[in-house]
């Protein structure tokens, strides 16, 4: 393997076998109540979640994210995450496709997704580094042609190239690029962080280049800062640990900006349970994404556990659709949901 599939595996290993998630800083979900409707008429029967992303049909707002690629054993979970997309019918990332650059010895963990969910969307991906580096359209057009993508997401991480002993921390020419992306690739771009969150100003700045859709991946879930900090086996109290914007704060205030602009908003970065997903939903998400808790369950209890995650989230956030009165998600998403400081 080269130095970037070893470096893949290393971030599988941890993230299934240690705690990489943030120490002390949380999502900001545990602040928000649900306003409860004594009076719901909801007939919840009725609620549906079927909708279209990318421009096919989807059963669930639910997105199985960017997750691993170049590795026998990503192979081998990317097989089992396209089952379980394919079969629910909701949208699959595949991980960094920063491998497939370099050679083709792991293509087959990459396209394996396309050949298990034919039916589903599939989002390629690529990391703000590559995209620096390479001046042309045409190698990451290639990514999305090995996969056949309808999506391109191009994973935003800062702090993790600066904490990673192997990382590029050099983003200069970043937002040109992306907006060259943006008019030479044949499909969408959406943005990715990867746990430290997006700003309204760098959405904004993001939207004006043309980008699709953004995938907040705040903070509180899994410290990506902390896996590299693990990798190099240095003081894990380091403060970058913690490093970002929470994952609430940022689907509120982004969602904002509906007002002027039209684009898909992501809630990601420690969706959890059922009820981070419904507080995501309630904060402005048009979907929710996961990726570690998704892959720990796929360890413990195979793609059938995966199902039933997820069908049984979907289950919990019809329940409290009907008790706060929203026949919608979109009438969800018109406040339901409140602080809990001022219920006090």
């Amino acid at each position: 393997m080269n130095e970037t599939s070893i470096r893949k595996k290393e971030h599988l290993d941890l993230c299934i076998n240690e705690d990489v998630a943030f120490k002390s800083k949380t999502t900001g979900f545990e602040r928000y109540d649900f306003l409860h409707d004594a009076i719901t008429e909801v007939k919840i029967d009725k609620i549906n979640f079927a909708g279209k992303f990318l421009k096919k049909k989807i059963d669930y707002p639910f997105l199985i994210s960017c997750m691993t690629g170049g590795t026998n054993e990503s192979e081998k979970i990317n097989t089992k995450l396209a089952v379980v997309a394919e079969k629910l019918k909701i949208p699959v990332g595949v991980g960094s496709q920063r491998q497939a650059l370099e050679d083709n010895n792991f293509e087959e963990s990459y396209k394996i997704i396309r050949k298990n969910a034919p039916g589903v969307p599939v989002l390629g991906n690529i990391g703000a580094a590559e995209v620096v580096k390479y001046k042309s359209s045409q190698k990451f057009q290639k990514l999305v042609d090995l996969i056949e993508a309808d999506a391109m997401v191009v994973h935003v991480n800062p702090l993790q190239e600066l904490i990673q002993h192997e990382g590029n921390p050099n983003f200069r020419g970043l937002l040109k690029n992306i907006s060259k992306l943006v008019k030479n690739l044949n499909v969408p771009v959406i943005i990715k962080e990867v746990g430290s969150g997006i700003s309204v100003r760098v959405t904004k700045r993001l939207l004006e280049a043309g980008v699709f859709g953004i995938d907040v991946a705040g903070a509180g879930g899994t410290s990506w800062a902390g896996v590299e900090l693990l990798r190099n086996d240095v003081n894990t109290e380091n403060y970058f640990w913690d490093w970002g914007l929470p994952t609430s704060f940022c689907i509120k205030e982004i969602s904002k900006l509906k007002n002027n602009y039209k684009f898909t908003i992501i809630g990601s970065g420690g969706i959890n349970t059922s009820i981070d997903a419904a507080k995501a939903f309630a904060l402005g998400a048009d979907l929710v994404a996961s990726a570690r808790t998704v892959l720990k369950e796929l360890d413990k209890n195979g793609v059938d556990g995966v199902i039933d995650l997820i069908d049984n989230w979907f289950t919990d956030l019809k329940k409290i659709m009907y008790l706060t009165g929203s026949n919608s998600l979109k009438q969800f998403k018109k406040n339901k949901i409140i602080r809990k400081e001022l219920l006090y």
